[in-house]
């Protein structure tokens, strides 16, 4: 129970106005400095320099230095006339805040006035006792402000350390989800556009050509069951268990989707030139994922008789380049825009982008066909900044 009301208290300690506060302190101050034995039977010199040594301290957040000189030259005065014997309890508070919110140089102005006016106030005594505690109080004061400063400024330091990790794990977020939606198209776009397109010519053979209608059945049926262990492998990563149970497709698994493409019966060739360099994980599946998107396009959108799948390799890195016959994304011999919106392509885009490499997409420029290409970074090379040509 005790523990629930001082919670209470400090909560409702901080709901305060920082005025009522500051108030509170000012009036408690005046009120120690009157009711001691050094009131001198309350004439008005007393309660005057009083209050200049205390009231003031309701401005003390506003103006630490100035609340401090007015309540330590009303200090020096009341020692001089001898009216005071015990703490100054305003001067205290005005030295605490100083160290506490004031600039650099105003605390170095204010702690050599303050070891001034000790010197002024007290020249006149012998005993090194109130000299001393005297130095020992006002020294306590400052270095309980300074350990208040620190400790806010740890906290902000703390609390902007925290806003940056917070905007870099929502950055993190944001482009996992990309990636996510990226490999989601990806996969659906390819394995669904193969089986509609399989599914159109299956009625069209089933009587004519049954064991082609078989074949055709078959493709559709490891179509989809390649698009569950992508898909189970892809939302893994929003799961708590392990996300890949099967290796992320690269090089090796252009055969298939080239196999792939052929069963839809669009000839589709795969063609490697030069000698096979070590490349990153991200770059191969880069390099899977925009000739399995180029295929899918190309099958779905261009209306071509072929479509020619070609690696070369040299010293400096990869170029790939996926090229139909067909007559362009809007049917009508132009460059266009998917029905989709161009999702596919900007995805393509941001895979290489990502990997350090270029990337082009277009009519090709001998008008046969569109094109797409891309130069890739090899295992050794650093991936540079990404430049994208559309």
């Amino acid at each position: 129970m005790w523990r629930d009301l001082a919670s209470r208290g400090v909560a409702a300690a901080h709901a305060l106005p920082t005025l009522a506060i500051d108030t509170f302190i000012a009036l408690g101050c005046y009120l120690a400095a009157i009711a001691g034995p050094d009131a001198h039977n309350g004439d008005i010199t007393s309660y005057s320099l009083a209050a200049f040594a205390s009231l003031p301290l309701v401005w003390r957040r506003r103006s630490p230095l100035l609340v401090l000189i007015v309540t330590g030259f009303a200090t020096i005065a009341a020692t001089r006339l001898g009216m005071v014997h015990e703490v100054p309890y305003g001067q205290l508070v005005a030295t605490y805040t100083v160290a506490s919110l004031s600039k650099p140089f105003e605390r170095a102005i204010a702690i050599a006035g303050t070891v001034a006016g000790i010197a002024f106030a007290l020249a006149e005594k012998t005993n090194v006792l109130p000299i001393g505690s005297t130095i020992l109080i006002f020294g306590g004061a400052y270095a309980l402000g300074a350990i208040a400063r620190s400790r806010r400024g740890l906290i902000e330091t703390l609390e902007a350390r925290a806003r940056t990790l917070a905007a870099d794990y929502a950055e993190a977020a944001s482009r996992e989800r990309e990636r996510i939606a990226r490999d989601m198209h990806d996969i659906l776009a390819h394995s669904v556009n193969l089986m509609v397109v399989q599914a159109e010519a299956g009625p069209v053979v089933v009587h004519s050509d049954p064991a082609r209608a078989v074949t055709i059945f078959d493709a559709i049926a490891d179509a989809g069951r390649d698009a569950l262990t992508q898909l189970r492998r892809t939302l893994g990563v929003l799961r708590s268990e392990p996300a890949s149970r099967t290796p992320q497709p690269g090089l090796d698994g252009l055969d298939s989707l080239v196999a792939q493409a052929r069963g839809t019966g669009m000839p589709t060739t795969l063609t490697e030139r030069g000698h096979r360099r070590p490349i990153a994980p991200d770059v191969a599946v880069a390099v899977y994922r925009v000739v399995q998107e180029s295929l899918t396009n190309a099958i779905k959108h261009a209306h071509a008789s072929r479509v020619d799948v070609r690696l070369r390799w040299d010293e400096d890195g990869l170029d790939l380049e996926i090229r139909d016959d067909g007559r362009g994304r809007d049917g009508r011999g132009g460059p266009g825009r998917l029905p989709s919106g161009g999702h596919g392509l900007i995805g393509m885009r941001e895979r290489v982008a990502a990997c350090g490499g270029t990337l082009s997409a277009g009519r090709a420029d001998d008008g046969g066909g569109f094109r797409v290409a891309a130069r890739l970074p090899l295992m050794e090379q650093a991936p540079a900044a990404a430049n994208v040509d559309g």
